[in-house]
């Protein structure tokens, strides 16, 4: 089986192999015969006949683990202990936890930290409020908070269901740029309790990370915190898939050789990412933005924000650049393709036109989704922005940071690489320099 462009699972098969030469060969021979893929391959523990391994497979579905989990079974001195999924085992517990930065060893640093040495601190603040910015962790801290609307690719599954998701970001959050993430699951999705509720913890936060709240209802909820909160607030499936976009795109047309400014930018599916990356792109001064949906809703959206709706066959007639984030695979027909495109089918596990497809029809350069990834953004944008004090993230904040990121990526890569620190230390520059530039900086006290 081809488990390529597949939506793969990863398993890890616990194993008792005969401890005499060939065994482990014939084992991964019949793996491999199978067409899943092995990963690592470790030992666990030394028996006297046996020995325990543990073998990462890739695998396409479960059925396919069946199989290949059924000839293995037949193997003279393998027996099959157990399947781990380690997708599973990583989160159990959770990802995250609230971790102390002082000493706690005596008594005498219980009396500073906390009671009676605390109220000193509680009286300084009181008389002067900037204070706690100096003195508590609220200017490192992001409040990541979802409806669970839109979880990644799963729909309204509820803000319980999404809390590994918000843990993910927060772990992100730490281990990128060290700021402090805290998941806040709401219990409703109704625009006036979304509101009022982040309102009213909001004291609690240097800045508030929007996530995963479905369209057009992200829209109205964020326009509502920004007209009534004095701090960094952004949607990030919006607008870090925005920055994230428009750094692609930069590098993408200086590759073909053409303007992006220039050229007639097409975006299909006009959700919270479609907009998003919309609006950035018209903020960056693309002269004409053409967009499709099956809502007309969202089509509305766009023709109020300065875009041009039309039909998905118009589009791409008409469209030098692509942009599609459906979610529905090959949506875009190989007769839709016009030589000389750029496309990016960023609809994940399976885009809405395989890029070597896309390439061979004639597009001058086609990407999917897989290296599209807002946590090359979001991470840099907060962390600027909190360094600044600023009270807003605004158009010139993000395409500051779509810049730097195109400009760290390796040539002839779309953007660079997730976990490069780099990326997200220049993020961080490129943000707090554009804050401070626009107007939206806060002067230190």
């Amino acid at each position: 089986m081809n488990i390529e462009g597949a939506d793969k699972i990863y398993k890890t098969m616990r194993v008792l192999i005969k401890d005499k030469p060939g065994y482990l060969g014939r084992l991964c021979t019949v793996i491999g015969d199978h067409g899943a893929n092995i990963g690592e391959i470790s030992r666990v523990k030394v028996g006297v006949q046996y020995n325990t391994r543990d073998v990462s497979l890739t695998v396409a579905s479960e059925e396919h683990l069946r199989a290949v989990m059924e000839s293995v079974g037949k193997l003279e001195g393998i027996i099959i202990e157990e399947v781990i999924d380690p997708v599973m085992e990583i989160h159990r517990g959770g990802k995250i936890r609230t971790v102390s930065r002082v000493r706690l060893e005596s008594l005498a640093e219980m009396r500073r930290i906390y009671t009676p040495g605390v109220a000193n601190v509680c009286r300084a603040i009181h008389a002067n409020p900037e204070l706690a910015r100096e003195y508590t962790s609220i200017p490192n801290t992001v409040a990541i908070i979802t409806d669970g609307s839109a979880i990644l690719g799963l729909g309204n599954i509820g803000s319980l269901a999404g809390m590994p998701v918000m843990e993910g970001k927060a772990v992100l959050f730490d281990k990128l740029v060290g700021l402090s993430g805290v998941p806040i699951l709401l219990d409703t999705q109704d625009v006036d309790a979304i509101v009022e509720t982040v309102v009213n913890i909001a004291p609690t936060f240097g800045a508030i990370k929007l996530e995963d709240i479905a369209a057009p209802r992200c829209f109205e909820v964020e326009r509502r915190l920004i007209e009534r909160l004095d701090m960094p607030l952004m949607h990030d499936d919006q607008h870090g898939t925005a920055v994230v976009v428009l750094a692609a795109l930069l590098n993408a047309t200086t590759y073909v050789g053409v303007s992006l400014k220039n050229e007639t930018v097409g975006i299909i599916g006009l959700g919270a990412a479609g907009l998003g990356i919309s609006n950035l792109l018209m903020a960056h001064g693309v002269k004409r933005l053409i967009g499709t949906d099956i809502k007309e809703e969202a089509k509305a959206l766009l023709a109020e924000r300065g875009g041009h709706p039309t039909t998905l066959v118009e589009l791409m007639k008409e469209a030098d650049i692509v942009v599609a984030t459906t979610g529905v695979p090959g949506l875009i027909k190989d007769e839709m393709v016009r030589p000389g495109q750029i496309i990016l089918a960023l609809s994940n596990p399976n885009p809405e036109i395989r890029p070597d497809v896309a390439r061979s029809l004639g597009a001058a350069f086609a990407a999917d989704g897989r290296a599209v990834n807002n946590a090359l953004a979001f991470p840099g944008i907060f962390k600027g922005a909190l360094s600044a004090r600023a009270t807003r993230i605004n158009d010139r904040m993000k395409i500051a940071a779509a810049k730097a990121i195109a400009a760290i990526a390796e040539k002839g890569e779309l953007v660079p690489q997730i976990l490069d620190p780099q990326v997200h230390l220049a993020v961080t520059a490129a943000v707090e320099r554009a804050a401070l530039e626009s107007g939206v900086a806060r002067p230190e006290a």
